[in-house]
């Protein structure tokens, strides 16, 4: 059996291709949602014609803090150890757990999957920045959970490279799902109407790690840099949850809010949100997958990070901000220098990770 375990928006957008290649294949899987996760998820199971999770471990509001994340994690790992055959149903003797990338569900799944004496298959493995602060908590939950994997699907030979010293399945994907998950959007963005798009040349601004919005002085840095940037180009500024909460908590809000260069604007799931990037000048990030949507579409992108486990456009078509004004300043007054041409990709990464994953298919539809 395949079990596969999501819980925030951004594993869903990386996993659908590989949860569409299952369908579209007569592949069996049980996902599990852990719930960290709800707004839009539903309108990207719609994005990708995938069907609801097969169990659902929370029900409750979204997981924002690092509070509720270590009590919530606490009850889910306790109710797998005494209802394992709850959450893995089925014959799980021949069994992978398949987690992704860097969040505490992708911990949390594979904890639980270890548990229950399941092989973990990590995806997106073997990415690192070196740094355990820069992403922070990310690298950590990295580290532990190539421990706890069996099976490494990394996306290219530098992830390869990074975990030498751990034992288990290294398998290069080439690249990350994400590049499919963009391939199936952007066919589809031509058909959305109900997505306001400004007649004006504008950026797209999204931020929402934990090394950003969380503490008072570096939201409020943050802030100062995205006014700075909003004087070159009008932006549309994509709340995350948590980063409205502290913009309120702190008194920053209304300052973006009063800004006529800024427009603040609610999340949006997969397809739409590409619509908005796609039509942008150059975007404005924090978050690793905007860094390799931005490296696909070859769209120009300041990262507002001090470091990054990625090596997606970097020279090319992204700049490392390292929150230097004078960095994010040249970068302004020489956008066009930073277009790239990305060459389409031949390998699929859902491909490669089924072919790893069949001694634990128990039954297959059409040939691969």
């Amino acid at each position: 059996m395949i079990y596969v375990v999501i819980g925030t928006k951004a594993q869903l957008i990386k996993m659908a291709p590989l949860l569409a290649y299952f369908k579209r294949h007569g592949i069996s899987y049980h996902y599990i949602a852990t719930g960290q996760h709800k707004a839009t998820i539903d309108k990207i199971l719609t994005n990708f014609d995938l069907r609801a999770p097969d169990t659902m471990l929370y029900n409750g509001p979204d997981i924002t803090s690092i509070r509720q994340m270590a009590i919530w994690s606490a009850k889910l790992l306790w109710r797998t150890f005494w209802h394992r055959r709850e959450v893995f149903p089925g014959d799980r003797t021949n069994s992978i757990v398949l987690v992704h990338g860097d969040t505490f569900s992708t911990l949390l799944g594979a904890l639980m999957g270890k548990l229950a004496g399941i092989k973990i298959g990590h995806v997106e493995s073997g990415l690192r920045s070196f740094n355990w602060f820069h992403p922070f908590p990310e690298e950590i939950t990295r580290l532990l959970t190539f421990k706890l994997s069996d099976y490494y699907f990394c996306p290219g030979e530098w992830a390869v490279n990074n975990l030498a010293k751990e034992k288990g399945h290294k398998i290069n994907t080439f690249s990350n799902t994400l590049y499919e998950s963009l391939q199936s959007a952007l066919p589809a963005i031509e058909r959305i109407t109900d997505v306001e798009i400004p007649l004006h040349t504008y950026a797209v601004a999204t931020l929402h790690r934990y090394e950003n919005v969380y503490k008072a002085d570096a939201l409020a840095r943050l802030v100062n840099l995205i006014e700075q940037i909003a004087a070159y180009c009008p932006l549309l500024f994509i709340l995350h949850k948590p980063t409205e909460i502290n913009l309120k908590k702190f008194g920053l809000y209304q300052r973006l809010a009063d800004n006529a260069h800024i427009e603040l604007r609610p999340r949006y799931d997969y397809f739409r949100f590409i619509k908005l990037l796609h039509g942008a000048h150059f975007v404005v990030s924090d978050g690793g997958s905007n860094q390799e949507e931005c490296y696909y579409l070859g769209k120009p992108l300041i990262l507002l990070r001090q470091s990054t486990e990625r090596k997606e456009g970097l020279g090319q078509n992204c700049v490392l901000s390292c929150y230097d004004p004078k960095v994010i300043d040249d970068f302004l007054r020489d956008v066009e220098k930073y277009r790239y041409t990305f060459k389409p990709q031949t390998e699929l990464p859902s491909k490669i990770i089924t072919e790893q994953c069949l001694p634990f298919v128990e039954k297959i539809g059409n040939s691969l």
